[in-house]
C-alpha cells in the first residue's frame, strides 16, 4: 500500500491539477496541502486541524475520508518516541566550584529567561494573528433552501439576549473548545469550518447531521433542549438530529417527532 501523503499526491496528479488548484477549490492553504503530501504532520498545528483537513482533501480526490484520518492516527501513534533509558547521574563536581547557598542567579540566567519569554509571546502573538486574518480557516455553505424562501442564512447568535428565544427545528451549536466542524441541513451542507471557542451558531432543519472533529468541545441544543456535548474531548463523531415535532410529522413521514440525536455509521457527504 502507498504511503499515505503518495496517495494524495497520485490522486492529485492523476486529475493534472496542482497544489495551488486544490487550495482555490476546497479553500485550504497549499502549504498545508503539501505538507500533507509529504506528511509533515507538524507544520499544520493541533491533530483535529490536520482531521479536517484530510477529510476535506480526500472528499475532493474522492479518497476514503475515514481511512485516510484511521491511517494519519496510525502514523502518529508509531512514530512517537520511545521512552529510552533513564540519564545517567552527573558526576559531582569540586565543592570548591559549587556556588554558595543563597548566592543570587547568574545575570545570563536572568537574561535568557526574559529573551525566551519574550519570543513565546511573540510567536504566540504571530500565530493569533495569522489565524484570525486567515479567510479559508471556515468556510460557509450558504443553504439554497434558505436562499428560495427568502430567510437569513443560518448565523452565529447574537449574544446572550438571543439564548431565551427556541426557534422551531434548530440546532445551536455552542463551541467550547476549537472544533472542526461539518453541518447538513436536511441533505445539503451549510456549513464546514473550523469553530473557535466561545462561538455559538443556529442551524435550521428538519434533519440536521453534525461531523464534529473535537465533539468535547461542542455543547448542543435542539428545539432549546441542551444535550450536552457531542462525545468526547478529541474524539471524531457524525450525529444525526430529527427536530421535526409530532405537529409537523405528517408533512414530513420520513423524520421522527423528537430532538433526539440519531448516530450514523457514515460521516455527512456534502455535494461537491
Amino acid at each position: 500500500m502507498p504511503a499515505l501523503g503518495d496517495e494524495f499526491r497520485a490522486a492529485r496528479e492523476a486529475r493534472h491539477l496542482s497544489l495551488s488548484d486544490v487550495s482555490e477549490q476546497i479553500h485550504i492553504r497549499s502549504t498545508y496541502l503539501e505538507s500533507i503530501e509529504n506528511e509533515d504532520w507538524s507544520a499544520i498545528a493541533a491533530p483535529v486541524y490536520v482531521k479536517g483537513f484530510l477529510r476535506t482533501y480526500a472528499r475532493f480526490l474522492g479518497l476514503d475520508q475515514e481511512d485516510a484520518v484511521r491511517r494519519y492516527a496510525a502514523l502518529v501513534a508509531d512514530g512517537a518516541p520511545a521512552s529510552g533509558p533513564a540519564p545517567r547521574p552527573m558526576s559531582p563536581s569540586p565543592r570548591r566550584n559549587a556556588p554558595e547557598r543563597g548566592s543570587p542567579p547568574s545575570p545570563l540566567l536572568w537574561i535568557g529567561g526574559v529573551v525566551a519569554l519574550a519570543l513565546v509571546a511573540f510567536v504566540g502573538w504571530s500565530f493569533y494573528q495569522y489565524r484570525s486574518q486567515a479567510p479559508d480557516a471556515a468556510v460557509a455553505v450558504a443553504s439554497p433552501a434558505a436562499e428560495a424562501s427568502g430567510a437569513p442564512a443560518p448565523a452565529q447568535s447574537a449574544g446572550a439576549g438571543s439564548k431565551g428565544a427556541v426557534l422551531p427545528h434548530s440546532l445551536t451549536a455552542r463551541v467550547k473548545s476549537d472544533s472542526w466542524m461539518s453541518v447538513a441541513a436536511d441533505g445539503t451542507t451549510v456549513f464546514e469550518g473550523l469553530l473557535k471557542a466561545g462561538t455559538e451558531k443556529t442551524f435550521r432543519g428538519a434533519i440536521v447531521t453534525v461531523h464534529a472533529g473535537n465533539a468535547g468541545g461542542v455543547d448542543v441544543v435542539a428545539n432549546g433542549k441542551d444535550l450536552g456535548a457531542l462525545g468526547a474531548p478529541g474524539a471524531v463523531v457524525n450525529r444525526t438530529f430529527k427536530l421535526v415535532d409530532s405537529a409537523e410529522a405528517t408533512k414530513a413521514p420520513q423524520s421522527a417527532a423528537s430532538a433526539e440525536p440519531v448516530e450514523s455509521a457514515e460521516p455527512a457527504k456534502s455535494k461537491e
